[in-house]
């Protein structure tokens, strides 16, 4: 599979417009303000934080824009599926029931047991059936025999040339309403959303940077990124940021992630401090793999010497119960965020 373009972004768009949501995007003065230098504030200056709020998307993340746009895809070329088969952590199980149901295609779901339950049930409530694996491996494995029946098709995560199209689509609105930024950040974790970001940006604002975040623990991409070649994680990290402990990324997000202008490894304690943070500054409910991205943010706010503008995509607000004990561990608004 060829790799996507910005036109390919564009007919995305266009294609999937019935379906999903235009998000909208969030601001918070505060967060502004606090990181934000005080020489920079004594001159009438500031940085300026925009986030692109797909918790806010159907099914709650951006997972849903790659996943309909496939399937609209097929539908235009006359090659729907009778099954699809999809591997995932939650997210894009969840967008993969919802958009398979839009085009009346069962779906069946490979992933572990320890997937969020929240993003467990959201799945089997919008009708996709769940198989469950003691490990990744295992479920990644299962999938590909599974794709191998005759009518059944593997919707892949990310590494997916209409996948990344979809996933673009995010960066694509929010541009199209900013007009111009100087920084582009979101979460890393099979690359598909950033490889799409990074079509959108080069061409809406092409100065822009575009930077990533994934966690230090399940740092993958960062480690594929210094050894110039695809490097796979040894196991199941435990990280909170369960959206970006994704294996390894693919060999179509790659050569983005190639070209981006920056990569953050974020520690665990960042991932929960900027959790609770968002949640209680923008009001509203963000997955820790998408509030990660503020670490990144950060340390490249530290290194600019002028008012910069940034824009943040939000990729998701699943979370279970489990998971929100493991953020609020430990109270981090006390600790109020400065550059």
């Amino acid at each position: 599979m060829s790799l996507p373009t910005f036109e390919d972004v564009l007919a995305a768009s266009e294609r999937i417009h019935p379906y999903v949501h235009r998000t909208p995007i969030l601001t918070s003065s505060l967060l502004d303000s606090w990181l934000t230098p005080e020489e920079m504030e004594r001159e009438g200056a500031g940085h300026r934080i925009f986030f692109k709020v797909e918790c806010l998307q159907r099914t709650g993340a951006f997972k849903l824009r790659g996943a309909t746009n496939v399937l609209a895809w097929l539908k235009e070329n006359d090659r729907l599926p009778e099954h699809i088969v999809a591997n995932s952590s939650g997210n894009h199980a969840q967008a993969i029931a919802y958009a398979a149901s839009l085009f009346d295609i069962p779906a069946t779901i490979f992933t572990t047991a320890s997937v969020s339950r929240v993003k467990a049930a959201a799945t089997e409530y919008y009708g996709a059936e769940l198989a469950l694996f003691d490990t990744r491996t295992q479920a990644d494995d299962a999938v590909q025999e599974a794709a191998g029946q005759p009518g059944v098709l593997w919707i892949p995560p990310f590494n997916h040339s209409q996948i990344i199209a979809g996933q673009g689509t995010a960066a694509l609105e929010a541009l199209q309403d900013l007009k111009q930024v100087d920084g582009v950040f979101t979460p890393v974790g099979g690359g598909g959303l950033i490889s799409g970001t990074l079509l959108a940006s080069r061409e809406l604002c092409p100065d822009a940077q575009v930077i990533g975040a994934e966690p230090l623990i399940a740092n993958d991409a960062a480690n594929s990124l210094r050894q110039g070649r695809i490097v796979r994680l040894d196991g199941s990290p435990q990280t909170l940021a369960d959206g970006a402990a994704t294996p390894a990324v693919g060999d179509l997000t790659f050569p983005f992630l190639q070209q981006l202008d920056g990569f953050y490894e974020v520690e665990e304690a960042q991932i929960a401090y900027w959790t609770q943070w968002l949640q209680h500054l923008l009001k509203i409910h963000v997955e820790p793999t998408s509030a990660m991205s503020m670490a990144a943010v950060v340390g490249w706010l530290q290194e600019q010497d002028s008012p910069s503008t940034t824009l943040v995509i939000l990729s998701g607000g699943n979370i279970d119960q489990q998971r929100m004990q493991q953020i609020w561990a430990e109270d981090y608004l006390d600790q109020p965020p400065i550059l």
